[in-house]
Protein backbone atom coordinates (compact mmCIF):
# COMPACT_ATOMS: atom_id res chain seq x y z
CA UNK A 1 0.00 0.00 0.00
CA UNK A 2 1.16 3.65 -0.81
CA UNK A 3 2.74 5.08 2.02
CA UNK A 4 0.26 8.27 3.57
CA UNK A 5 1.15 11.91 2.36
CA UNK A 6 3.22 13.79 5.17
CA UNK A 7 0.50 16.76 6.05
CA UNK A 8 0.85 20.00 3.67
CA UNK A 9 0.96 21.94 7.69
CA UNK A 10 3.98 20.51 8.03
CA UNK A 11 5.97 21.21 4.68
CA UNK A 12 6.99 24.35 2.87
CA UNK A 13 6.33 24.53 -0.90
CA UNK A 14 9.71 23.13 -2.46
CA UNK A 15 11.34 23.37 -6.14
CA UNK A 16 12.37 19.91 -6.63
CA UNK A 17 14.70 18.80 -9.68
CA UNK A 18 14.70 14.71 -10.48
CA UNK A 19 17.79 13.53 -12.74
CA UNK A 20 16.41 11.22 -15.24
CA UNK A 21 18.53 9.05 -17.61
CA UNK A 22 17.59 7.33 -20.67
CA UNK A 23 18.98 3.76 -20.98
CA UNK A 24 18.95 0.53 -23.15
CA UNK A 25 16.06 -1.49 -22.35
CA UNK A 26 16.56 -4.05 -19.00
CA UNK A 27 16.12 -6.67 -21.39
CA UNK A 28 17.90 -6.64 -24.02
CA UNK A 29 21.35 -7.51 -24.77
CA UNK A 30 23.69 -4.40 -24.13
CA UNK A 31 26.65 -4.31 -26.06
CA UNK A 32 29.77 -1.68 -26.80
CA UNK A 33 30.31 0.55 -29.80
CA UNK A 34 32.79 -1.13 -31.94
CA UNK A 35 34.27 2.30 -32.57
CA UNK A 36 34.75 4.15 -28.95
CA UNK A 37 33.98 1.37 -27.11
CA UNK A 38 30.89 3.71 -25.38
CA UNK A 39 27.40 1.49 -24.46
CA UNK A 40 25.74 1.37 -27.82
CA UNK A 41 22.56 3.12 -27.40
CA UNK A 42 21.34 2.89 -31.13
CA UNK A 43 21.37 -0.72 -31.32
CA UNK A 44 18.30 -1.27 -28.86
CA UNK A 45 15.36 0.52 -27.14
CA UNK A 46 15.97 2.83 -24.73
CA UNK A 47 13.55 3.15 -21.53
CA UNK A 48 13.83 5.38 -18.60
CA UNK A 49 16.14 3.93 -15.96
CA UNK A 50 13.52 1.93 -13.42
CA UNK A 51 15.30 3.11 -10.34
CA UNK A 52 14.55 6.90 -11.92
CA UNK A 53 11.24 6.41 -12.27
CA UNK A 54 11.16 6.11 -8.32
CA UNK A 55 12.86 9.02 -7.80
CA UNK A 56 9.75 10.47 -10.02
CA UNK A 57 6.99 9.43 -8.11
CA UNK A 58 8.82 10.61 -4.95
CA UNK A 59 8.95 13.67 -5.96
CA UNK A 60 5.86 14.05 -7.20
CA UNK A 61 3.99 13.05 -3.65
CA UNK A 62 6.15 16.24 -2.33
CA UNK A 63 4.70 18.17 -4.55
CA UNK A 64 0.65 17.06 -4.04
CA UNK A 65 1.44 17.25 -0.16
CA UNK A 66 3.60 20.66 -0.09
CA UNK A 67 3.06 22.68 -3.49
CA UNK A 68 5.67 23.65 -5.68
CA UNK A 69 7.12 22.72 -8.88
CA UNK A 70 8.75 19.40 -10.14
CA UNK A 71 11.47 19.88 -13.14
CA UNK A 72 13.45 16.98 -14.81
CA UNK A 73 16.57 17.28 -15.84
CA UNK A 74 17.98 14.72 -18.17
CA UNK A 75 21.74 14.55 -20.06
CA UNK A 76 21.42 12.61 -23.51
CA UNK A 77 21.20 12.58 -27.05
CA UNK A 78 17.54 13.95 -29.14
CA UNK A 79 16.02 10.45 -28.12
CA UNK A 80 16.02 11.17 -24.35
CA UNK A 81 13.08 13.37 -25.25
CA UNK A 82 11.11 10.21 -24.82
CA UNK A 83 12.36 9.65 -21.52
CA UNK A 84 11.29 13.37 -20.40
CA UNK A 85 8.02 13.07 -22.04
CA UNK A 86 7.13 9.66 -19.95
CA UNK A 87 8.13 12.28 -16.61
CA UNK A 88 6.46 14.42 -17.65
CA UNK A 89 3.07 12.85 -18.26
CA UNK A 90 3.73 11.29 -14.73
CA UNK A 91 2.93 14.79 -13.70
CA UNK A 92 6.30 16.82 -13.79
CA UNK A 93 5.59 20.22 -14.80
CA UNK A 94 8.45 21.43 -16.69
CA UNK A 95 11.22 19.74 -18.41
CA UNK A 96 15.10 20.59 -19.28
CA UNK A 97 17.19 18.70 -21.53
CA UNK A 98 20.79 18.98 -20.97
CA UNK A 99 21.59 17.84 -25.27
CA UNK A 100 25.15 18.63 -26.94
CA UNK A 101 27.39 16.02 -29.15
CA UNK A 102 30.24 17.29 -26.86
CA UNK A 103 29.10 15.25 -23.62
CA UNK A 104 28.79 11.82 -25.87
CA UNK A 105 30.99 9.47 -23.87
CA UNK A 106 31.21 11.59 -20.23
CA UNK A 107 32.09 9.51 -17.57
CA UNK A 108 30.55 9.41 -13.98
CA UNK A 109 32.52 12.11 -12.83
CA UNK A 110 32.24 14.39 -16.13
CA UNK A 111 28.34 13.27 -15.98
CA UNK A 112 28.26 15.37 -12.32
CA UNK A 113 30.11 18.35 -13.51
CA UNK A 114 27.51 18.79 -16.74
CA UNK A 115 24.51 18.18 -14.25
CA UNK A 116 25.80 20.59 -11.74
CA UNK A 117 26.68 23.22 -14.61
CA UNK A 118 22.71 22.74 -15.42
CA UNK A 119 21.33 22.83 -12.36
CA UNK A 120 23.22 26.27 -11.83
CA UNK A 121 20.50 27.57 -14.39
CA UNK A 122 17.85 25.61 -12.47
CA UNK A 123 15.87 27.18 -8.98
CA UNK A 124 15.90 24.14 -6.30
CA UNK A 125 15.27 23.31 -3.01
CA UNK A 126 15.94 19.04 -3.80
CA UNK A 127 17.29 16.96 -5.95
CA UNK A 128 16.65 13.85 -6.55
CA UNK A 129 17.75 10.87 -8.54
CA UNK A 130 17.66 7.30 -8.19
CA UNK A 131 20.54 5.57 -6.68
CA UNK A 132 21.87 4.06 -9.61
CA UNK A 133 21.53 3.50 -13.40
CA UNK A 134 21.10 0.15 -14.94
CA UNK A 135 23.42 0.45 -17.54
CA UNK A 136 26.57 1.16 -15.20
CA UNK A 137 25.35 0.30 -11.43
CA UNK A 138 28.19 2.37 -10.43
CA UNK A 139 25.82 4.01 -7.68
CA UNK A 140 28.22 7.37 -7.33
CA UNK A 141 27.01 10.43 -9.29
CA UNK A 142 24.40 11.65 -6.41
CA UNK A 143 26.98 12.07 -3.86
CA UNK A 144 29.40 13.49 -6.53
CA UNK A 145 26.42 15.63 -7.92
CA UNK A 146 25.88 16.94 -3.93
CA UNK A 147 29.95 17.76 -3.38
CA UNK A 148 29.77 19.98 -6.97
CA UNK A 149 27.26 21.51 -5.76
CA UNK A 150 28.22 22.53 -2.09
CA UNK A 151 24.69 20.50 -1.23
CA UNK A 152 24.47 18.06 1.64
CA UNK A 153 23.73 14.29 0.33
CA UNK A 154 21.13 12.42 1.55
CA UNK A 155 21.55 8.83 -0.06
CA UNK A 156 19.76 5.41 -0.17
CA UNK A 157 16.59 6.96 1.27
CA UNK A 158 13.96 4.43 1.69
CA UNK A 159 11.65 7.24 2.96
CA UNK A 160 11.72 10.87 2.46
CA UNK A 161 10.19 13.51 5.01
CA UNK A 162 10.61 17.10 4.55
CA UNK A 163 9.81 20.38 6.47
CA UNK A 164 10.17 24.04 6.72
CA UNK A 165 13.57 24.09 5.17
CA UNK A 166 15.04 20.59 5.70
CA UNK A 167 14.63 17.31 4.67
CA UNK A 168 15.19 14.10 6.82
CA UNK A 169 15.43 10.32 5.30
CA UNK A 170 15.28 6.92 6.45
CA UNK A 171 19.08 5.14 5.01
CA UNK A 172 18.96 2.01 4.01
CA UNK A 173 21.75 0.02 4.93
CA UNK A 174 22.55 -3.95 5.26
CA UNK A 175 21.74 -4.09 8.89
CA UNK A 176 17.96 -1.72 9.00
CA UNK A 177 18.18 2.24 8.38
CA UNK A 178 19.88 5.09 9.35
CA UNK A 179 18.16 8.71 9.86
CA UNK A 180 19.69 10.97 8.30
CA UNK A 181 18.52 15.02 8.34
CA UNK A 182 19.81 18.16 6.67
CA UNK A 183 18.55 21.48 5.52
CA UNK A 184 17.99 22.18 2.10
CA UNK A 185 19.23 22.71 -0.97
CA UNK A 186 19.74 18.83 -0.51
CA UNK A 187 20.62 16.02 -3.23
CA UNK A 188 18.88 12.57 -2.49
CA UNK A 189 19.35 9.10 -3.65
CA UNK A 190 16.19 6.62 -3.43
CA UNK A 191 16.06 3.02 -3.69
CA UNK A 192 13.03 0.98 -4.94
CA UNK A 193 11.53 0.15 -1.83
CA UNK A 194 10.33 3.84 -1.06
CA UNK A 195 7.36 3.72 -3.09
CA UNK A 196 5.50 2.58 -5.98
CA UNK A 197 5.27 4.79 -9.45
CA UNK A 198 2.34 5.78 -10.73
CA UNK A 199 1.62 5.12 -14.67
CA UNK A 200 0.76 7.99 -16.94
CA UNK A 201 -2.83 8.49 -17.11
CA UNK A 202 -3.89 9.26 -21.44
CA UNK A 203 -4.83 13.01 -19.57
CA UNK A 204 -1.23 13.06 -18.20
CA UNK A 205 0.28 11.88 -22.00
CA UNK A 206 -1.73 14.78 -23.37
CA UNK A 207 -1.07 17.17 -21.19
CA UNK A 208 2.68 16.72 -21.22
CA UNK A 209 3.01 17.54 -25.07
CA UNK A 210 2.16 21.29 -23.81
CA UNK A 211 4.13 21.42 -21.06
CA UNK A 212 7.42 23.79 -21.03
CA UNK A 213 10.85 21.79 -22.25
CA UNK A 214 14.07 24.01 -22.01
CA UNK A 215 17.30 22.41 -23.96
CA UNK A 216 20.51 23.28 -23.25
CA UNK A 217 23.60 23.11 -24.89
CA UNK A 218 27.51 23.37 -23.45
CA UNK A 219 27.28 26.88 -24.14
CA UNK A 220 23.91 27.06 -22.75
CA UNK A 221 24.91 25.60 -18.92
CA UNK A 222 28.68 26.90 -18.89
CA UNK A 223 30.04 23.88 -19.13
CA UNK A 224 33.73 23.89 -20.25
CA UNK A 225 33.69 21.76 -23.61
CA UNK A 226 37.21 19.99 -22.45
CA UNK A 227 35.98 18.61 -19.22
CA UNK A 228 33.27 16.66 -20.42
CA UNK A 229 32.80 13.75 -23.38
CA UNK A 230 35.50 11.06 -24.12
CA UNK A 231 38.85 13.45 -24.24
CA UNK A 232 37.18 14.89 -20.45
CA UNK A 233 36.48 12.14 -18.79
CA UNK A 234 38.98 10.63 -16.26
CA UNK A 235 38.02 6.85 -17.26
CA UNK A 236 38.17 4.92 -21.15
CA UNK A 237 37.36 1.74 -21.80
CA UNK A 238 40.59 0.40 -23.09
CA UNK A 239 40.03 -2.88 -24.37
CA UNK A 240 36.66 -5.12 -24.44
CA UNK A 241 36.13 -8.60 -25.50
CA UNK A 242 33.09 -10.80 -26.05
CA UNK A 243 32.09 -13.00 -22.78
CA UNK A 244 33.69 -16.72 -23.51
CA UNK A 245 30.46 -19.55 -24.47
CA UNK A 246 29.36 -21.09 -21.30
CA UNK A 247 31.51 -24.58 -20.88
CA UNK A 248 30.51 -27.87 -19.67
CA UNK A 249 30.86 -28.76 -16.33
CA UNK A 250 32.90 -31.24 -14.07
CA UNK A 251 30.22 -34.11 -13.49
CA UNK A 252 32.01 -35.76 -10.27
CA UNK A 253 30.72 -39.55 -8.58
CA UNK A 254 30.73 -39.42 -5.39
CA UNK A 255 32.26 -42.75 -4.31
CA UNK A 256 32.48 -42.01 -0.65
CA UNK A 257 35.30 -39.57 -1.21
CA UNK A 258 32.74 -36.64 -3.09
CA UNK A 259 33.38 -34.17 -0.44
CA UNK A 260 37.48 -34.73 -1.07
CA UNK A 261 36.81 -34.34 -4.76
CA UNK A 262 34.46 -31.71 -4.35
CA UNK A 263 37.22 -29.54 -1.91
CA UNK A 264 40.12 -30.57 -4.02
CA UNK A 265 38.00 -28.73 -7.02
CA UNK A 266 37.50 -25.65 -4.97
CA UNK A 267 40.74 -25.30 -4.09
CA UNK A 268 42.21 -25.50 -8.17
CA UNK A 269 39.50 -22.65 -8.58
CA UNK A 270 40.87 -20.42 -5.47
CA UNK A 271 37.79 -20.82 -3.90
CA UNK A 272 39.16 -21.98 -1.18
Amino acid sequence: MPRPLVPVSNIAAMNIVVCVKQVPDTWAEKKLSATDKTVDRESVDGVMNELDEYAVEEALRIKEASGGEVTVLTMGPDKSVETIRKALSMGADKAVHLVDPGLHGSDALATSYALAKALGTIEHDLVILGVESTDARMSVVPAMLAERLGAAQLTFARKVEVGAGTVKIERLTDTGYDVVEASTPAVISVVEKINEPRYPSFKGIMAAKKKPLTTLTLADAGIEADKVGLGGSATTVDEVAARPPKQAGQIVKDEGDGGSKLAEFLASQKFI
